[in-house]
């Protein structure tokens, strides 16, 4: 640009490129009658005004090409589009019952096969699988099908029976701990037996744990006006992956397995803070579990 101090005045130096730049936008300059046009000439050019800073104006074409639109998703082709939907959780398809039902009565046999000494604080033998059964009896009576409404009778039915489940359990757990640490080796070996059941209950328990609070419920994760998602399933972190996805029990169910065999939760994320605490309960039921047999286990085979 040209520079001026007192009487006195100076070029000063322009680079290659920016000369060849101002020397493009100079040739460009046809039409009379334009701001740029208007310096084209110097005899248009009014008495002391440098012209040569003008031409370090953008070129209009650039401001045209700058000015283009950048491509959105909302431009992409329908197959491409990603259903971010799936992030929040979509309406889920009705479920059917039975998957669930199955779980409950595998709970119920392992219940029944427990030894007498990890179940002596859960009254007579009989009591808590026959009040189980009935509980899972009502459910399916009043539901046999699929679950497609919302009912607060029967998901206080389906808490309830999820709790007691749960309930004993834990108390077997307890006793079973309380077993294993005793220094005698009697009944050891059925005791390390023992394990076996209380750990399967604990994965099929917090299972039905998942599945019924998630969103509110199964029956409330039909509505597309379900509450925040409890677990972040892999096919919700990822959109697009599995168009129209929904969790069911059986994905419940791995989140569940997944959670006790690692003490931690692995592909699926707990959201909210009930599932958080519930897969800290059920990480610790497991490490115990694990722990204590295994060294009972160890002391046996010495």
């Amino acid at each position: 640009m040209l520079a001026r101090s007192g009487a006195e005045s100076y070029v000063a130096p322009i680079s290659p490129n920016t000369l060849a730049r101002k020397s493009s936008v100079a040739a460009r300059i046809q039409a009379p009658g334009t701001a740029a046009g208007a310096v084209a000439d110097a005899s248009r050019c009014p008495a002391g005004v440098d012209w040569l800073p003008l031409l370090a104006m953008d070129d209009p074409s650039d401001a045209s090409e700058k000015a283009q639109p950048i491509p959105t998703s909302t431009s992409r082709s329908a197959g491409s589009t990603r259903d971010d939907r799936v992030a929040w959780g979509i309406a889920s398809q009705s479920e059917h019952r039975w998957p669930a039902s199955v779980a409950v009565v595998v709970a119920i046999a392992l219940q029944i096969v427990l030894p007498d000494k990890v179940i002596e604080g859960l009254g007579p033998r009989w009591l808590l699988p026959v009040l189980e059964g009935v509980l899972l009896a009502a459910l399916v009576i009043a539901n046999p099908g699929k679950i497609d409404r919302e009912s607060s009778v029967l998901r206080g039915m389906s808490i309830t029976l999820i709790a007691v489940i749960t309930v004993a359990n834990v108390v077997a757990l307890g006793e079973l701990i309380r077993a294993l640490l005793d220094h005698t080796n009697a009944g050891g070996r059925s005791l390390v037996f023992a394990s076996v059941p209380i750990w399967i209950t604990n994965v099929i328990v917090f299972g039905l744990w998942y599945w019924e609070l998630d969103r509110g419920g199964v029956a409330a994760r039909l509505r597309t006006d379900h509450r925040r998602p409890d677990f972040l399933f892999p096919q919700m972190s990822t959109p697009g992956s599995a168009p129209g996805w929904t969790p069911v029990f059986l994905d419940y169910l791995y989140t569940s397995f997944t959670n006790a065999t690692a003490f931690s939760p692995t592909d699926t994320m707990p959201m909210t803070a009930w599932s958080k605490l519930l897969m800290m309960l059920q990480s610790l039921a497991s490490l115990l579990t694990v722990a204590i047999v295994i060294s009972r286990a160890v002391n046996i085979l010495n």
